[in-house]
């Protein structure tokens, strides 16, 4: 007979750290392993299983595995064994890091690395795929994979910032739905890993009231100021109600987040504050994390 006084065993979590070449794994995977995670890179996915099995015998429950690219012979036997892991009580959230084509190219660049795709074959012998090519035939062969992670765009970030959303993601509770709120410029373009954006841009603009404009949308005088203003009032009512009637919908999607991304043209106030209205709103019912893509990327 149990005693009612044991605890539970402790469910094995694991994240599987995945994503486009030169989008930050690396560094998601040091920030994890700081976090206290077990970490091992490039594991194919045809050893995950026993790898799990093996490290969980060793009282290792907290695990973090890089699969990628490398592996892209394997990549159509990963889906299935995640499904399988999730179906034996093993907590498996998949991480894809992504960035766009101009900042990859710019990373590659400067690394003076060469694509895990670069180098092909033809009947003439081995030739070389250029960067954007091999970029895109990256994202075909990740596809599925990516459609079924939780997505975060790196495009923007430095790693500091980058260590601290993956930090973040991990420690949110995994039981449900986690809301991710993000504000965005819309000049630095929109989020990669927006599920839903909101335009703000239509309404008044601090920025242009010269004693608000050094100031964000976390400052109350910008709060009182747009708070004033009926339009401002109306719009977060109406986002508000929009994410409260489709949320249930998301739920029972089986989604592990949902990134709600609120955008103005600097990222700076609007956007700002309909986020932290919005993560307010809906901390009692959900688990929310709040992101200022722009603010965070100064700090």
């Amino acid at each position: 007979m149990t005693d009612e006084a044991t605890p539970p065993p402790a469910r094995r979590a694991v994240v599987l750290v995945t994503g486009i070449s030169g989008s930050g794994k690396s560094v998601a995977l040091h920030a994890l392993e700081d976090a206290g995670f077990f970490c091992v890179d490039n594991l194919p996915p045809e050893l995950l299983q026993d790898f799990i099995r093996v490290e969980s015998g060793h009282g290792v429950d907290r695990m973090a595995i890089a699969v990628d690219v490398r592996t892209a012979g394997s990549l159509p036997h990963l889906l299935p064994v995640l499904d399988q892991l999730r179906s034996a009580d093993v907590n498996v959230r998949s991480l894809f890091l992504d960035a766009g084509t101009e900042a990859l190219v710019k990373r590659f660049s400067e690394t003076r690395r060469p694509h895990p795709l670069s180098a092909t074959q033809n009947d003439e012998g081995a030739m070389h795929r250029a960067l954007v090519d091999a970029i895109e035939l990256e994202r075909t062969l990740l596809a599925d994979l990516r459609e079924r992670s939780t997505v975060l765009d790196t495009s923007q970030l430095r790693p500091a910032q980058l260590r601290l959303w993956v930090r973040d993601l991990v420690q949110a509770t995994s039981s449900r739905l986690t809301l991710v709120f993000e504000s965005f410029a819309f000049k630095h373009g929109v989020p990669l890993d927006a599920d839903l954006v909101f335009d703000v841009r239509v309404l008044p603009n601090p920025f242009y009231i010269r004693e608000l404009r050094p100031l964000t949308g976390r400052d109350q005088p910008v709060a009182d100021y747009l708070e004033q203003q009926p339009e401002v009032g109306e719009m977060l009512g109406q986002i508000e109600g929009f994410v409260r009637r489709w949320l249930p919908a998301f739920e029972s999607d089986q989604r592990s987040y949902l990134t709600v991304a609120i955008g103005c043209t600097g990222g700076q106030h609007r956007s700002v504050y309909f986020v932290e209205q919005l993560a307010a709103l809906f901390a009692g019912r959900v688990a929310t994390l709040r992101r200022h893509r722009e603010l965070d990327a100064r700090a």
